[in-house]
């Protein structure tokens, strides 16, 4: 996500990283019991998980998540008017992208004078599921992230 980010700056889109709990607490990032605690996590995705965008913190109880809905990977593309133009409930910079040069391309058709109307869409997408390197994700946060995230799945 922060490749597409950079990719698609100088083309005024803008991206955040929306720091709502750890999905997966362990030792070394647990749960959040303080506000305090969760703005030293939200800073370590920076330089434990190389997050390059623009992180923001949600509110302890995580008001802005539940707003947005509950998926613990969630991503959205919003319009400058605020218009939600794309709702994934599973990060996957492919479908992300996607998604991007479709809606980069109505604002150019636009330009040119075409006459556009909106309509939904929902399709199913698919993604590449790398387990080596999720689990190496989940041992970030300790053993017990990766013990309890086994244990659920037994």
């Amino acid at each position: 996500m922060n490749a597409i980010a950079d990719k698609y700056a100088d083309q005024d889109v803008g991206s955040i990283f929306l720091y709502t709990h750890e999905a997966h607490p362990g030792e070394n990032y647990p749960h959040h019991t303080s506000f305090e605690q969760k703005l030293s996590q939200a800073k370590d995705l920076q330089t434990v998980y190389g997050v390059t965008r623009t992180i923001v913190a949600d509110s302890l109880d995580g008001a802005c998540h539940r707003r947005f809905g509950t998926m613990p990977n969630m991503t959205w593309i919003v319009n400058k008017a605020g218009t939600p133009l794309y709702k994934s409930d599973w990060t996957d910079s492919e479908s992300v992208e996607n998604a991007l040069i479709y809606f980069l391309n109505v604002e150019e058709r636009r330009r040119g004078r075409h006459r556009l109307a909106p309509f939904r869409v929902e399709r199913l997408d698919y993604r590449e599921q790398n387990r080596e390197g999720f689990d190496k994700g989940l041992l970030k946060s300790g053993p017990k992230a990766l013990r309890e995230f086994n244990e659920a799945f037994e």
